[in-house]
Parts: C-alpha cells; sequence; structure tokens
C-alpha cells in the first residue's frame, strides 16, 4: 500500500507558501491532474486541481488512482496558475471558480494554500476546497481565508463504520467542521450513500443532526454509490471492495435526502 507522502528520492514539500517570503521557490507538488467541471465540484464551471496523495483508504473510493503519491507528476503552482489562467474569461462569464481536490489536497498544504490564494487573488476566481476534513488542523488560517466555500465529506456518523470505509478516525474531520463553522466559512457537506453501510436511519440521521447544528452548511449533497471506478481499481492492481455492493435505488436516495431536508438544509 503506497504512504501519503512524496517518492523517495524526491525533495521534501515545502511548509508555507513561496509569497510570504519564507519558503523555497517556487512551491512544488506532486500533481494528478486538472479539468474543467460544471455542477459537481462548486457553482459554476470551474477549473478543478487534482492533487495526489490522500491518507484515507475509502472503500468506495471512484478515483483510486488519486490517492496515490506515484501516480502524480510534480508541477509548480506557477505553471499550474498558468493553465487556469487561460480558462478565466469562460469561467467568470459561467459563474464559475476554480477548486483544489484530489485525493486529499491538505497532503499538501503549502501547494494548496498557493493556489488558493493565486487562484483568488491573482485570476480573481471563486475559490473552493474539496476534502474529507481528516487532515483540517494542517489548514492554517490563511489558506481558509483564501477559501469561499469548503466541500467537506461526512462519510459516516457511526465512528466504528467510519474507521471501517476508511481507515480512519472520524473526529478530525467534525473537529474541523466546527472549526469551519466558528470562522464562518460555507461548508456544503457531502455524503455517499452506500446500501448495507452507510444507509441506517440512525447513520443518516446522525449526519443530518450534526450538520444542521452547524449553521454555515448551505448545501447538501446526498450522492448514491456507483461502482463507475472499479476499472481504476483494476488499473492499479487493486481488487474493488465494493464490487458486490448494490447501487441504492431513487427510492432509497430520496429517502435518505428527506432526512437532511427535514433539519432544514437544502439536499440535493
Amino acid at each position: 500500500m503506497d504512504e501519503p507522502a512524496a517518492p523517495a528520492g524526491a525533495a521534501p514539500l515545502p511548509l508555507c507558501p513561496s509569497r510570504d517570503g519564507r519558503g523555497p521557490h517556487p512551491v512544488t507538488g506532486m500533481l494528478h491532474s486538472w479539468d474543467l467541471s460544471t455542477g459537481v465540484d462548486g457553482p459554476g464551471t470551474r477549473f478543478v486541481t487534482f492533487l495526489a496523495g490522500c491518507p484515507l483508504r475509502c472503500q468506495y473510493c471512484h478515483n483510486p488512482d488519486t490517492r496515490l503519491m506515484r501516480l502524480g507528476r510534480r508541477a509548480t503552482a506557477d505553471s499550474i496558475v498558468q493553465e487556469a489562467a487561460k480558462y478565466t474569461e469562460f469561467i467568470h462569464a459561467a459563474g464559475g471558480g476554480a477548486t483544489i481536490s484530489g485525493g486529499e489536497p491538505l497532503l499538501q498544504p503549502a501547494l494548496t494554500g498557493e493556489l488558493l490564494h493565486r487562484f483568488k487573488h491573482e485570476l480573481g476566481l471563486h475559490t473552493a476546497l474539496d476534502t474529507s476534513g481528516f487532515l483540517g488542523a494542517r489548514a492554517s488560517d490563511a489558506l481558509l481565508a483564501d477559501t469561499d466555500l469548503v466541500l467537506l465529506d461526512i462519510k459516516s456518523w457511526d465512528r466504528a463504520l467510519y474507521r471501517r470505509l476508511t481507515g480512519r478516525e472520524l473526529a478530525p474531520t467534525l473537529d474541523f467542521a466546527r472549526r469551519l463553522a466558528h470562522l464562518g466559512t460555507e461548508v456544503w457537506v457531502r455524503f455517499v450513500l452506500v446500501p448495507h453501510l452507510t444507509d441506517p436511519a440512525e447513520n443518516i440521521e446522525g449526519v443530518a443532526a450534526f450538520t444542521a447544528a452547524l449553521g454555515n452548511v448551505t448545501r447538501v449533497d446526498v450522492l448514491p454509490f456507483h461502482r463507475l471506478g472499479a476499472a481504476k481499481w483494476r488499473e492499479i492492481g487493486e481488487e474493488f471492495p465494493l464490487a458486490g455492493t448494490p447501487e441504492p435505488t431513487g427510492d432509497q436516495t430520496a429517502a435518505a435526502r428527506a432526512v437532511f431536508a427535514a433539519h432544514g438544509l437544502h439536499t440535493v
């Protein structure tokens, strides 16, 4: 299993962004890919940067290749910003912005912070951070000040199930969610509905009640589990853990959304 660290022999990732004058120049990190997307990575059409590496091992991950550092390539913040700049006119016209995703972008906080700052202040783009929250303690106040929206995955309310699903603990995600609420940062929560795993009524109710109490969550995406990423698991030489798990029905997904809606949350 690949550990969430830079490849052997690679220079360590910088600990602070170059713009503050303290870190090495230029800021570099491990990039998986970038893409333009609409509607799923924040409002409008967005330039989405996928960073490589993730400390979680989610059983239903549909992009398992992004969790592996070895499948990324070293890139500078300059090169990524220059690429995004080619699309800013179109993105502004489409009411969109830029999203840092992964993998887990907070595994590389220096690059993530640099990109968020430059997307926001140099390109004038709305910024979003897509994260599990497990490494939320790595997000500095400056990084979050440059983040207009956090897309936060709360994968389960049941602690034992969370660990079974991800190999990690739930508490850091909840702590990060509370910190974002204290800061008043806008949050969209994502919850993946997996039959026979995350679908127990008490689990959905727990996530919904916690989310509603935060006060800064403007949207909840209840995402039905799918098996579309199974081929990517094979490509990286691993078996898809949930290959035999059925996808939820429309009625099951609608019922889960109704639980969040009952707590006064805007749910899609």
